[in-house]
């Protein structure tokens, strides 16, 4: 007779790595499992269950990868995760498999800016490998290479972030305003808003054809305003040598637009304000002490905007930028709102799809800093590793590593 003591049942070992108030450091987690993936190692990302916690079998690679940043994880055994997977069929949580580690393209000048960038603060400080890119990338076609694409302080109407009526005789501005007109007459076009209507469109045969679109600050605005005002002239003299069109808010054709409609846009050069989607005065006045409030989603039926709102709270301070939330009004109905601050028409975060594509919107510029001026030193994330307004971008990098079938439910 065999002894029973001769057989030891092995099971695998997995990592939890959690994302709820006992995770270590939120913001690196991600970049543990961004890592993971690049090195062929798949994940599963599991929707509504602690914060949004990620799932990996057992390896060293992602061991080390936590113990060097400093990111908590659990060894469970197979059979618990069975357990956990049955437990959660008919509950508001959901396994996405996460495949591989997305190509990131970051839009931003090349030279130095007096402001700093929250995404790319976000992928440095997470170790999440990215490429920076501008205009000249983008009209030699290399957005194709890409899966996913951020957009921040840019302008995308041709006004120069309408910094004039300020800072038209600062050194950065002067730079700024020289080096886009070279861009522009190098590749044939008549002054910046041809550049930047160009720019606007390749931006949106990028989500057309299939990629993932994520902008902040002034870059949801003015690109939708770029896109509405093909022909139209809505910039004066300092911009492209002519007024503008007095009739052109009423030949704006929002049928081009990503997410806004029905919107108008101030021409004056010294107005720091591009269209009246912004929210940015009432936000203001309601002060730091305001809250926007994450929408809550059926991990199951919606996996998509679960996904992007995944978090270890659903309340998050509020945070300004040159255009810091969008009037629910002049959202389009396909679009989905992610976050809006509660008894005010300030939508904060929102999203769409177009084509076979994806496009996020978060308003503000730095989710650490309720108001980030020009020439303020950039965010340090080693104190803010549990922000809450972060994790929304880094929920963005990761999107385009699940798969595309379970996201098409």
């Amino acid at each position: 007779m065999i002894s029973k003591f001769l057989f030891h049942v092995v099971t695998s070992l997995y990592l939890l790595i959690p994302m709820d108030n006992t995770q270590q450091d939120h913001l690196r987690a991600y970049g543990v499992v961004y890592n993971s993936l690049a090195k062929g190692i798949k994940a599963e990302w599991i929707l509504n269950f602690r914060g949004g916690s990620f799932l990996i079998e057992d390896n060293k690679v992602t061991r080390r990868l936590c113990d060097i940043m400093g990111v908590s994880y659990e060894k469970i055994n197979e059979e618990d995760v069975v357990i956990l997977k049955e437990k959660t069929k008919k509950s508001n949580i959901e396994f996405i498999l996460l495949e591989k580690a997305p190509r990131i393209a970051v839009y931003a000048p090349p030279y130095y800016e007096p402001w700093d960038d929250a995404v790319m603060l976000a992928l440095d400080y997470a170790q999440v490998k990215y490429t920076r890119i501008y205009d000249d990338e983008v009209l030699q076609g290399e957005l194709k290479n890409f899966d996913w694409l951020h957009l921040h302080h840019e302008d995308f109407t041709g006004q120069f972030g309408k910094f004039y009526g300020r800072y038209r005789k600062a050194p950065w501005y002067r730079r700024r305003v020289e080096f886009k007109r070279n861009i522009a007459r190098k590749w044939g076009f008549r002054n910046v808003p041809e550049l930047e209507h160009e720019i606007a469109r390749r931006i949106k045969d990028f989500v057309e054809n299939g990629g993932f679109l994520f902008a902040m600050c002034s870059a949801p605005i003015t690109l939708d305003i770029a896109l509405a005002s093909e022909g139209v002239d809505i910039q004066d003299i300092p911009f492209d040598g002519t007024p503008p069109d007095p009739y052109c808010n009423s030949k704006l054709d929002y049928s081009q637009t990503l997410a806004f409609k029905n919107f108008s846009v101030y021409t004056s050069p010294v107005v720091y304000e591009h269209s009246d989607i912004d929210v940015t005065l009432e936000a203001a006045r309601r002060g730091e002490n305001t809250f926007f409030v994450l929408q809550e989603f059926s991990a199951k039926i919606d996996p998509i905007p679960a996904i992007l709102t995944q978090n270890h709270t659903r309340f998050i301070k509020e945070f300004l930028g040159q255009d810091t939330g969008f009037r629910m009004n002049k959202l389009k109905k396909t679009v989905i709102i992610l976050a809006r601050v509660p008894e005010t028409d300030e939508v904060k975060y929102l999203y769409g799809d177009y084509g076979k594509g994806f496009f996020t919107f978060l308003g503000g510029h730095d989710p650490e800093d309720f108001k980030h001026y020009i020439g303020d030193p950039p965010t340090d994330l080693r104190k803010h590793k549990h922000s809450p307004g972060y994790r929304l971008i880094l929920n963005n990098i990761l999107l385009p590593a699940a798969k595309r079938k379970k996201l098409k439910t």
